[in-house]
């Protein structure tokens, strides 16, 4: 086993409330947060706002320990409440109303929350409008019949409980408020893990580790005062704010949850630094390449995550915004990040690169080539369960001097005959064969668990019969034990989840139906 510490050190950990008051006093007038298109709040009006919001959340009852259902989509005042009920003491529970009454209802009954946070159209769409819902394809658990304390965001609609309080009146005060102590051990945001499984996994995130993270995303990005952020992403919005940058976030359709990537590109008319998915990222390439869509002029960086980043991906990124860095960002939800690489190495480098840890992260292989990790940024663990002292990933890696190159994953192989496959291994391979802009590996299991291994490829319209070239030169490219039986075509990978990861599941019904 081997075992590499990125700096000898976890260092000191900043709590990242303490942080923005530390740029409230250095830069107080600096725009800090706001919305594409509005005013920005400045660095002392999200303090005393964040202060505020803590404040009247004790003075309605709120107490340490208390944990409140999140269900808003990102926007300002949303922020503001998370910072508040963190600055409380209290813990926010992330919680996705599209997973289905059933597995919602198993959720909730797991954290056992005190308060609930709601837009007001999902009391509506859930109660009284419920037959609305259903007609768009939604089954949403009934929001206003949880027996917690009610506050929403939005104008009043029918459907929403009586004595729900407004979320403006937590925000609204213009009093002064100084921020409560911080305790690092305090649970602060619980996130659930993918899957429908009848045990539900929450893993609870500290003030303390959710602070090393945010610290250590900031290490490795070149935010700074005068940069300027365009992302709805948490994970990426906190650690430009530690660092004095400015935070917009995009403007969300009014009965959207997703944001649309042409439009969101669109409105990068000053921003230096984006995030994308890079399923969204693809999309926007989509419409640069078409020429429907500009390069933004003054993008210098360009975070990814949520999902692999492929070199066809980064070869097309590069190619229409030249003049930008790329960062593709390794973590999961019980630690986040883990490692980060530039575009350029991974390009550069003969696999599937992520890099060296961040400060902080302590990694190591164990004896059947998984990789395992723990630092000052990994969650205290699963709620309900023992505390985390590491955490096994599922992926398989090795080193290559003081950094990690992804080479599989364990959950995701394949065996045919006496042959383990990790598709992970090969697909970084696949996508650099020019004329394949994304590659997935999948198995169709027969009735005696062998696998007929099918590869997915999405193709460059211009570039010919890519997939008669993929056959002819996958044998010379990697293992022929891991050679697919068959090769076709599709229009796109599909995804799933808020970060659009290749849903696998989905995509072998696809080529089950194309290849019947």
């Amino acid at each position: 086993m081997n075992a590499v510490d990125s700096d000898g050190s976890a260092g000191a950990v900043t709590d990242f409330l303490a942080r923005l008051v530390v740029q409230a006093e250095r830069i107080p007038d600096a725009s800090a947060l706001g919305t594409v298109g509005k005013r920005a709040l400045t660095y002392r009006e999200l303090v005393d706002s964040v202060g505020r919001v803590a404040h009247n959340l004790g003075e309605a009852g709120f107490a340490p320990g208390d944990r409140m259902l999140f269900s808003i989509r990102p926007s300002v005042s949303s922020v503001l409440l998370i910072f508040g009920v963190i600055a409380a003491g209290g813990t926010i529970v992330f919680v996705d109303p599209g997973v289905g009454p059933e597995l919602f209802a198993k959720r909730v009954g797991l954290v056992e929350p005190a308060w609930a946070a709601t837009e007001s159209l999902l009391y509506a769409v859930s109660g009284p409008l419920a037959g609305l819902g259903r007609g768009r394809g939604l089954r949403l658990p009934r929001f206003g019949a949880l027996e917690v304390r009610h506050i929403h965001s939005g104008v009043w609609l029918p459907g929403t409980p009586f004595g729900s309080i407004p979320l403006r009146r937590f925000t609204g005060d213009a009093r002064e408020t100084a921020l409560p102590a911080a305790d690092p051990d305090a649970a602060a945001l619980i996130v659930f893990t993918s899957g429908t499984t009848d045990e539900p996994k929450a893993v609870v995130h500290t003030r303390a580790s959710l602070s090393a993270g945010l610290s250590a995303m900031g290490g490795k990005t070149s935010l700074a005062p005068g940069a300027f952020l365009h992302t709805e992403q948490l994970m990426m919005g906190l650690p430009a704010l530690m660092a004095g940058a400015r935070w917009a976030m995009p403007r969300y359709p009014r009965f959207g949850t997703h944001i649309d990537p042409v439009r969101f590109t669109r409105n990068l008319r000053s921003a230096t630094h984006v995030f994308y998915t890079p399923a969204d990222l693809a999309v926007a390439l989509d419409a640069i390449e078409a020429g429907e869509l500009a390069a933004p002029p003054q993008l210098r960086q360009v975070a990814l995550g949520g999902a692999p980043v492929t070199s066809a991906l980064l070869r097309r990124a590069r190619k229409s915004l030249p003049g930008t860095e790329f960062l593709a960002i390794y973590g999961m939800t019980e630690i986040l990040p883990v490692a980060v690489a530039t575009g350029a190495a991974k390009l550069a480098h003969d696999g599937d690169l992520l890099g060296a840890p961040v400060r902080g992260v302590r990694a190591r292989i164990a004896d059947d080539g998984e990789l395992v990790l723990s630092g000052p940024n990994l969650c205290r663990g699963y709620l309900g369960a023992g505390p985390l002292t590491e955490i096994a990933t599922g992926d398989l890696a090795r080193w290559d001097g003081g950094e990690l190159v992804l080479t599989g994953r364990k959950k995701d192989m394949m065996i045919r005959g006496k042959t383990n496959i990790y598709p992970g291994l090969y697909e970084p391979v696949i996508t650099a064969v020019d004329g394949v802009r994304e590659a997935i590996m999948v198995g169709l299991p027969d009735e005696i668990g062998d696998e007929r291994i099918v590869l997915a490829v999405v193709t460059d319209p211009a570039s010919g019969d890519v997939v008669a070239r993929l056959r002819a030169q996958l044998p010379q490219l990697i293992d022929t034990t891991a050679v697919p039986d068959d090769i076709v075509a599709v229009d796109r990978i599909p995804v799933s989840g808020r970060t659009n990861k290749p849903d696998r599941a989905a995509l072998r019904e696809l080529v089950r139906g194309l290849l019947a």
